[in-house]
């Protein structure tokens, strides 16, 4: 027998198809937004350990520009361009290749730590972000244990200190 015109065959398998793709595209958007979230959380962890890696490199290049001052009077850098080309030798000294980028906020400008008799001792992130590593620093990064902002993820060359009467090389015996 025939049907009727205009009454369709698939009695209402339509709309549960219809319902199947929407509850797959809902599904698919939850699983990629959960990505998103987990390649967000990885890519900042990425950028920390670069931080810590290239203010390493800062405070490095910080400390042999002190150590290797001409004269008796030893001086920080002026500036962060002294660390890449360093004037006060017969040859052009090279503490840094280049003042590099903040891998926190993608820009070579730095947050300068000043030296008490002038210069610069450290530098630091201008990037406000909160940290995800908190704990579990190398000891050379003891004191960024708790900090609440990159900021305060502060690069530093201390000079070391000798006693008087005691020799710089501890090595005795």
């Amino acid at each position: 027998m025939a049907r009727p015109s205009g009454i369709s065959s698939c009695s209402g398998e339509g709309g549960f198809t219809y319902l199947g793709l929407l509850f797959a595209v809902a599904l698919a958007g939850i699983v990629l937004a959960a990505t998103g979230v987990l390649w967000s959380t990885e890519r900042q962890r990425e950028k920390e350990r670069e931080l810590l890696a290239v203010g390493e490199e800062f405070r490095r290049a910080i400390g042999t520009y002190y150590e290797r001052s001409p004269g008796t009077v030893k001086r920080y850098p002026a500036k962060l361009d002294d660390l890449t080309k360093d004037n006060r030798f017969i040859t052009v000294q090279r503490h840094l290749r280049q003042v590099y980028r903040d891998p926190m906020t993608g820009t070579a400008d730095w947050g300068a730590i000043a030296a008490p008799e002038g210069g610069i001792m450290g530098v630091h992130s201008l990037s406000t972000v909160t940290p995800i590593k908190q704990g579990n620093f190398p000891p050379r990064f003891g004191e960024f244990e708790g900090k609440r902002s990159m900021a305060e993820w502060r690069f530093v060359y201390r000079p070391v200190v000798v006693a008087e009467g005691s020799s710089k090389n501890s090595l005795k015996d």
